[in-house]
């Protein structure tokens, strides 16, 4: 029920349905890891519960939203929990980027022999203190996976200069689009926001082709901390633009539907928020990943 000040909300059963998905995903994720048979259809099964969970859990929340029973105080409700979330991973990126710069910072050094510590500058043959380490022993590791060596590292010039004026771009088309919708011109609306998927769906093609040039000029996960740091920073960021274009997508289609107004449109703020979240962890991994 609603009214001037609090809003309760109504029972539901979508945060169980959500908690099966998203155990049941796991689980299947973990077996699958260890290459156990069932994993992968467990892990296909939490996935479909969970996109379950999402549309229906989502379509609630908007059914409510246009029918008109959230007030402003539902809407600050929303506006903090965005802002928690995204301060959650603005948290998340900083353990990756912490360990790329205590890697890279400390850890390097000190296996050189730097501080007066007790490492022996000479690990094997080869190895010199410096970063990025572009060489490594090449052992063979757990499974009979072997390490990868001699790589090269991605042209900073090439495809994610490009990728980092796109994703620029992009936070200024969502931009004009946001002002558009304050400003009540539709057209221009959608044809910002259009302008902004399409940005975003380009950015993941270039990356997709960089993965490949750089798999095969060596560069894998099993290259060194080196490696192992340069995807996980890069294919997180990935997945999360990948999110961002399926909420600019919904948002979109929310718009052609008429549900937003001059008053009413934190939906497409908060993903806006988010998109523009993702383009200043992009700096950062060009900076500190590919530049310096």
């Amino acid at each position: 029920m609603s009214n001037e000040k609090y809003y309760v909300p109504h029972g539901t059963y979508w945060p169980i349905i959500g908690s099966i998905g998203i155990s049941t995903l796991f689980i299947g994720f973990a077996n699958q890891m260890h290459d156990v048979s069932w994993g992968w259809p467990v892990m296909v099964l939490g996935f479909a519960i969970t996109a379950f969970m999402m549309f229906g859990w989502l379509g609630t929340v908007v059914t409510e939203s246009v029918s008109g029973m959230y007030n402003s105080q539902v809407d600050r409700s929303f506006r903090w929990g965005m802002s928690w979330f995204i301060f959650s991973e603005v948290m998340f990126f900083a353990a990756f980027f912490g360990a790329l710069l205590y890697a890279r910072v400390l850890s390097v050094p000190w296996l050189g022999g730097e501080y007066n510590n007790i490492y022996t500058p000479q690990l094997w043959e080869g190895f010199k203190a410096s970063w990025p380490l572009l060489t490594t022993p090449g052992d063979v590791g757990q499974n009979g996976v072997a390490f990868s060596t001699n790589f090269k590292l991605v042209n900073t010039w090439g495809l994610p200069a490009l990728n980092t004026g796109l994703l620029l771009t992009s936070g200024v088309t969502l931009t004009y689009a946001h002002h558009a919708l304050r400003a009540g011109h539709r057209d221009a609306l959608m044809a910002w926001m259009l302008a902004t998927i399409a940005l975003g769906v380009v950015f993941l093609g270039f990356q997709i082709t960089e993965y490949g040039h750089a798999y095969h000029d060596g560069l894998k996960l099993t290259s060194g901390i080196y490696g192992s740091t340069f995807y996980l920073l890069t294919g997180f960021h990935g997945f999360h633009v990948t999110i961002g274009v399926i909420m600019l997508t919904v948002i979109l289609y929310r718009i052609q539907k008429g549900h937003f107004n001059l008053e009413n449109h934190f939906a497409f703020e908060g993903v806006a928020w988010y998109w523009h979240f993702v383009d200043v962890v992009w700096l950062g991994l060009f900076i500190f990943v590919y530049w310096i």
